[in-house]
């Protein structure tokens, strides 16, 4: 529970880094950013922010009232970025450790990587890889030995988490080495991963591989 309210942190400061946004559009942004399996409520946001608050890493500011605007309508809150909290953006970004390559952490740090150098960008990515070819040889290893002990549908399962993995390392590939030249990466919709690693056109890769553990 606890990385997973570090990982909301790191994509509040980035957000708001962007621009100043009132809880309602942060919400619908931060459900983008994690994807359809990870929906964030507003129980998991605001105590987030509250303790953002208390941190001085954001601070919030009222709307002010305008003319015609109903006195029960209470005034919407804005949140924008501290300069405390640019500085632990930063801080957070510029960070490289296994942290930085795990499934959601590696999803907002990709998201951002515009406020990173090319450094910071190879390593995360070099070892987002790294990551993913150890799991993808563990389950290669024992996919054979459990295809013998399981129904079609669970061996179909497993095979479409290999499947996943295996894609995405070749996504990850061909950042490196547009990173690596300079120039942008250039991928089909057809096949290109999402912003968070999965192909656009199929289920989150994660479970599935992560399944056959």
């Amino acid at each position: 529970m606890a990385r997973r309210a570090e990982t909301i942190e790191l994509a509040v400061l980035g957000l708001l880094h962007e621009a100043p946004m009132h809880g309602y559009e942060l919400r619908k942004r931060l459900n983008l950013m994690l994807g359809w399996g990870r929906v964030l409520s507003y129980g998991s946001l605001y105590p987030t922010l509250k303790k953002m608050l208390r941190a001085s890493l954001i601070e919030e500011t009222l709307s002010t009232k305008t003319p015609g605007t109903p006195v029960s309508k209470r005034p919407r809150i804005t949140y924008q970025v501290t300069e405390a909290g640019t500085r632990e953006f930063e801080r957070l970004m510029s960070e490289v450790g296994p942290t930085a390559w795990e499934d959601d952490n590696f999803d907002i740090r990709f998201a951002f990587f515009s406020s990173t150098d090319m450094e910071i960008r190879l390593r995360v990515l070099e070892g987002r890889r790294t990551r993913l070819q150890e799991r993808l040889e563990r389950v290669q290893s024992q996919l054979s030995l459990t295809q013998k002990e399981v129904d079609r549908y669970a061996a179909e399962l497993q095979r479409h988490g290999v499947e996943s993995v295996e894609r995405e390392v070749e996504w990850l590939s061909g950042l490196i080495n547009a990173e690596r030249n300079g120039t942008p990466q250039q991928t089909s919709t057809a096949t290109a991963p999402d912003t968070f690693g999965t192909p656009s056109n199929q289920p989150p890769a994660t479970p599935a591989a992560e399944h056959t553990k």
